[in-house]
């Protein structure tokens, strides 16, 4: 019965994707059936191989490391703090972890061994899916990079793009997650969905971009030429570069936390004048239940879990993973899971003002269009989300 649940959401997904459609008759079916597949097979060796879950623990164990020496550097700054026995402070524990993890990625991209990766990776995407090189270079850089820097990354081919193309390069952004900020993830969340997430994301924004804004580019016309991604002159200045890339983003998601958290209360408190005992998480696990019953999400659980990932979509994935954090010990594996899986991207309304102001700063007549089908795109890249979501549970 889950596998037939999960097979119309997957359904209700695709079927509501293709009624959005500005183009019907260009949509690369081959395209979808392939990562649709791949998504499938990937999913399954990750969460039913014994190899699977070997590389699985093998990437956890690395980024554990990883955490461990960034956690060095936070308590030579901040070790002298006294916190009360059995407490923790989430800007110190989590957040500061950005800035680590943000130096890293700028070393390996001046080192050059993260750029020659992603383009291979994307040419390897592109040639199976028959997708246009631009858009599956994006989808891959998109992984490693998050919304801002991808974006940035392509654009001196912003001139070649339609509000198609435009549309697809935004969604893969809107659906990844930032390498740089994973590490992060990974203290809240199972490391394992996490990391499973990424790659069915990437396949899901492009599945439900292609559908909604199908393109159809002549190969004389397919070419990519991204800028150079790092114009440091010394792995010092990189890593620099990137201490103060990751201190920055650091403090954004600080400052988006007091903001989204301290607002959700004031909602909840006005909606508690009219209706006692009810919050805007259960108003959202109301909307949103009978498509979590669908991707796999247990009834007695699902206004639970449907109101974290409603919180997401209204506020933003952090506010969302430490509120799923406090009731992952009353839910169930699978939920656990499906819910993971789902808050691993940044399809929430704030992303809408990041990308179109990315944008803004390359092409302010492409910043327009993409303000005018902003809502499209976070609808798109939810969508996608559910999809990731309802695969993975397929699995567990």
């Amino acid at each position: 019965m889950d596998i037939l649940f999960g097979i119309i959401a997957i359904a209700v997904v695709l079927g509501l994707a293709y009624l959005m459609s500005n183009d019907k008759k260009n949509i690369n079916y081959r395209g979808i059936i392939v990562m649709l597949l791949a998504q499938l097979v990937i999913t399954w060796f990750m969460f039913n191989t014994q190899i699977g879950s070997a590389v699985i623990k093998g990437i956890s164990a690395g980024f554990n490391k990883l955490i461990e020496f960034g956690k060095e550097g936070i308590n030579f700054v901040v070790g002298g703090i006294q916190i009360a026995e059995g407490g923790s402070v989430f800007f110190f524990n989590v957040l500061l972890l950005i800035i680590f993890f943000a130096t890293l990625l700028s070393v390996l991209t001046y080192l050059r061994i993260l750029p020659p990766i992603i383009k291979y990776l994307g040419g390897l995407l592109s040639k199976v899916t028959g997708l246009p090189r631009v858009e599956s270079f994006n989808a891959v850089n998109s992984i490693f990079f998050g919304q801002s820097e991808a974006l940035l990354a392509i654009k001196t081919q912003f001139h070649h793009l339609d509000n198609n193309r435009l549309y697809i390069v935004s969604a893969s952004a809107m659906g990844s997650v930032s390498a740089s900020i994973v590490g992060a993830y990974l203290q809240i969340l199972p490391p394992e969905y996490v990391l499973a997430a990424l790659p069915l994301n990437m396949f899901s924004a492009l599945i439900l971009a292609s559908i909604i804004a199908p393109v159809n580019i002549p190969k004389e016309e397919d070419q990519v030429d991204v800028q150079e991604v790092s114009h440091d002159k010394s792995i010092f200045e990189a890593m620099s570069n990137g201490a103060l890339d990751g201190g920055k983003i650091a403090l954004i998601v600080a400052a988006m936390l007091i903001a989204f958290i301290a607002s959700l209360e004031l909602v909840n408190w006005l909606i508690q004048l009219v209706f006692a005992g009810l919050t805007l998480q259960d108003i959202l696990g109301y909307i949103i239940a009978p498509i979590g019953i669908l991707m796999g999400i247990s009834p007695g659980e699902v206004i639970e879990a449907g109101g974290v990932m409603g919180t997401k979509i209204v506020t933003n994935e952090f506010v969302a993973m430490l509120e799923f954090e406090q009731k992952m010990g009353g839910l169930s594996e699978k939920t656990i899971g499906i819910v993971s899986v789902f808050l691993t991207s940044f399809a929430n309304f704030s992303s809408i003002g990041i990308i179109a102001g990315t944008v803004q700063g390359i092409d302010s007549k492409k910043a327009v269009q993409v303000s005018g089908f902003g809502m499209k795109l976070l609808i798109g890249a939810t969508f996608a989300s559910i999809l990731s979501a309802t695969i993975a549970g397929l699995f567990l």
